[in-house]
């Protein structure tokens, strides 16, 4: 089996995502899966009824592998996600797939089909310039959460305790760049400083930890210096983040919960989510279960493994199926 993990670094990573990339590669070479790692500017494309000939990495044709992972998140220009649907067209098995990215990255989108779906998301509202004060007062109230339309790693995320530090804020937003995409959400008090992070592969949980953030910073990445500990998955939990990732389509997702006085809120979906935090505070092998996952959706297994995992071996049918209303999850 051949894969490639396509990746590059980009200005709003807090931390490059080299751990993630050199575990997937030690998991493949243990598995004898050949996996290599690109960046999307190595490659050309053509539209042309030449499949075989349409897509040249380093200008040269090139087999095509089984598989690709996209590991660029809401760093995926326009190029990157050509080039997967490219891929995705010629056969090739795309983890997570390109419409399931483009989704994820931006964040009001992902909310409106949360919300949709009636799942419980944080209020959200979309800011336009000159931005009403009293409006965003009346409807989310103060502290606000502000965020980029895009962003990952706890990059553009700001918060702002009072309508005039605020309306400051705004102000220089519109000053620098007036076409800026910004959102505000709603500030949960209850969930300042700490998060959970439910790590979803195939429609099921894999693991899901609690995130701190450093000293008052209400941000609690772990990227960006925050700790982690473990943290039990209850059937609400679990049905919140396989819901999420159902309806966003993400095979494998990282989704983020807020606590919200003794429920959650779902913050967002992380459609190439990392897992140094998940796995430095739990006994669990991801990047092994990633490529088992891959192995059972392509139906591309070693001897003998068929019965080896009973959960992965259905997680492809979980993740379609995983429509559970409600009032059963409660």
């Amino acid at each position: 089996m051949r894969g490639w993990i396509l990746y590059k670094e980009t200005a709003t990573q807090l931390k490059p995502e080299w751990y993630e990339i050199e575990r997937l590669l030690a998991a493949a070479k243990a598995d004898n899966i050949e996996l290599e790692v690109y960046a999307p500017d190595e490659f050309d494309l053509t539209v042309t009824r030449e499949d075989n000939k349409s897509i040249l990495l380093n200008g040269q044709p090139v087999e095509l592998p089984d598989f690709i992972i996209p590991r660029m998140g809401s760093g995926t220009t326009y190029f990157a996600l050509a080039i997967i649907r490219h891929l995705e067209r010629l056969g090739v098995y795309c983890l997570n797939p390109s419409k399931a990215i483009e989704i994820v990255k931006d964040k009001l989108f992902s909310q409106q089909l949360l919300a949709e779906k009636n799942l419980p998301t944080p209020k959200t509202m979309l800011v336009k310039f000159p931005v009403d004060i009293d409006l965003v007062e009346r409807h989310l109230g103060f502290p606000v959460v502000i965020k980029t339309l895009s962003g990952s790693q706890g990059s553009g995320v700001f918060l702002s305790h009072k309508a005039r530090e605020f309306d400051d804020l705004m102000q220089l937003i519109e000053a620098t760049n007036k076409n800026a995409n910004i959102i505000l959400q709603e500030f949960i008090a209850n969930s300042h400083g700490r998060d959970l992070r439910v790590f979803t592969i195939g429609g099921r949980v894999a693991g899901c930890y609690e995130r701190r953030g450093q000293e008052d910073s209400f941000k609690a990445n772990v990227s960006a210096g925050g700790s982690a500990r473990p943290f039990d998955i209850t059937p609400e939990i679990e049905w919140l983040a396989t819901q999420t990732a159902n309806i966003l389509d993400l095979d494998v997702a990282g989704i983020d919960l807020l606590f919200d006085n003794g429920h959650y809120k779902i913050c967002e979906a992380n459609s190439s989510p990392g897992f140094e935090g998940l796995e430095s505070c739990l006994n669990v092998d991801i990047a092994a279960q990633i490529l088992h996952f891959i192995r059972i959706r392509l139906g591309m297994f070693n001897k003998d493994e068929k019965n080896s995992d009973p959960q992965l071996t259905h997680a492809g049918p979980a993740l379609a199926n995983n429509v559970t209303s409600s009032k059963a999850a409660e």
